[in-house]
């Protein structure tokens, strides 16, 4: 009873933690802008390109729920597309309440319904994220080729400053954490607290290492193109819904997808705060690189976050809502067999 109130304290505090980072940043990106310049511009907006926005948002969801598919097939798992497509949206609901939350309650919710252990299910959505981060930093390329001055006005507006050092000492702690663990985990596997972690990080290794077992590359890779094309286009079409925006290029839009990403990997509830922040010095970067003004830029950079994240949260909670009684469905037919 005391470990069960102990972890909805915790859950709680995660979610107050949260919140107020979503308020905070928030708070800083809507301090000294003139809000009736951004509710002129959202009255003027043309919302059918939101709609078409939100098609390629929907997209991102099934592309990624196929290819979970490759990556489990591997290790002897062949699901159906539906229960890892509901499993998927359960965990990106659950990332809308506490961040970060939503890999456990997706592998969770993979395991109610088709009985892939967790561990190996937890590892492929790590390879995922790393996946997606070598995409991210293909977007990072582009954006660097093409975009360079933006990227440099962004990086000064921002204030980011990043000691090489310390990327390097926890990159450094990590490896050798890597290799202890290689050298010594034989000697405690029949430790039983100890058994099980390793068991449990045995079962995640074999999720990461399904990507060099794949029997289908080619789909792999065209499924993780359509994810990140899907992605690419849900976040641009939003900007020809402002008519201050509307003459964006595509190398204007690999720009918006990069900061966007950023202002997400922040913990805060939804990417509310961080994400409006993210854009507001976003866009902000852009219009001065283009010999425009900051300030109007970081006005159509919140204009366009008010659009934009709402759009991520309502298919968030739309496809996490339906996800509930599809799984509950799902779980129910498997008692019944």
């Amino acid at each position: 009873m005391e470990k069960k109130s102990n972890k909805t304290l915790k859950s709680f505090l995660t979610i107050v933690i949260s919140l107020a980072f979503a308020g905070f940043f928030l708070w800083l990106a809507l301090r000294g802008l003139d809000f009736k310049v951004i509710q002129k511009s959202l009255a003027k907006a043309n919302y059918l390109w939101v709609a078409f926005a939100a098609v390629f948002a929907l997209l991102a969801y099934w592309f990624r729920a196929i290819r979970w598919n490759l990556l489990l097939e591997p290790m002897g798992h062949k699901i159906s597309s539906s229960n890892a497509l509901w499993s998927l949206s359960f965990g990106y609901l659950m990332n809308l309440t506490i961040p970060r939350s939503g890999e456990v309650a997706r592998a969770t919710a993979l395991y109610g319904v088709e009985k892939v252990p967790v561990d190996k299910s937890f590892g492929t959505i790590i390879l995922e994220r790393v996946v997606d981060l070598i995409c991210m930093l293909g977007f990072l390329g582009l954006t660097l080729i093409f975009k360079y001055e933006a990227i440099l006005a962004f990086y000064k507006n921002s204030g980011i400053n990043i000691n090489p050092n310390k990327i390097l000492l926890v990159v450094g702690g990590l490896a050798v954490a890597g290799v202890l663990f290689f050298v010594f985990k034989n000697k405690f596997v029949n430790v039983p607290v100890l058994g099980k972690i390793i068991g449990f990080i045995d079962g995640i290794l074999l999720g990461l290492t399904s990507i060099f077992k794949l029997k289908e590359k080619g789909k792999f890779i065209l499924y993780t193109i359509g994810i990140w094309v899907s992605y690419y286009f849900a976040a641009y079409l939003v900007c020809f819904a402002l008519p201050e925006t509307s003459d964006f290029t595509f190398a204007d839009g690999f720009f918006i997808i990069v900061v966007g990403t950023l202002g997400m990997i922040i913990p805060a509830s939804g990417g509310i705060g961080a994400f409006n922040l993210a854009m507001k010095y976003g866009f902000m970067a852009l219009f001065l690189a283009m010999g425009k003004s900051a300030e109007f830029g970081g006005e159509m950079g919140l204009t366009y976050s008010f659009i934009s994240l709402p759009l991520q949260i309502v298919v968030m909670l739309v496809m996490g809502l339906i996800s509930i009684p599809m799984l509950a469905k799902a779980r129910n037919n498997i008692i019944e067999e």
